[in-house]
């Protein structure tokens, strides 16, 4: 189990594992949806950010044995976080950054 069949279910890990390779910018534009509205199939989806953010990181084999989540604000990725996460909170926060349609990354301790 990674962190996108953690947050959003076994569904959204499925669809990835099925969805062609797209574009972000040409889905968007061709749907004329914000690109951070693009799902894992090119699609829209509301959470479209954040469930390419979590696909990112379980790529990039973040462990998601610690207390991470992903969320969005719009083009913004927020990371809430537990004290057992900030190990890998740095690498996180570079991966998101680097999830198209993403202009910012905040941190957020889950108190």
């Amino acid at each position: 189990m990674g962190f996108l069949d953690k947050l959003f279910g076994k569904g959204e890990e499925d669809k990835a594992k099925a969805a062609p390779q797209f574009d972000v910018q040409a889905a968007a534009a061709a749907a004329q949806i914000n690109p951070a509205k693009v799902g894992l199939d090119g699609q829209f989806d509301e959470s479209g950010l954040a469930k390419r953010v979590a696909k990112a990181l379980d790529d990039a084999n973040v462990s998601d044995t610690v207390g991470l989540w992903v969320a969005q604000t719009d083009s913004t990725v927020v990371l809430k976080y537990n004290p057992d996460a900030e190990s890998v909170l740095e690498r996180a926060k570079e991966i998101a950054l680097g999830v198209e349609g993403a202009t910012e990354v905040i941190t957020q301790p889950n108190i």
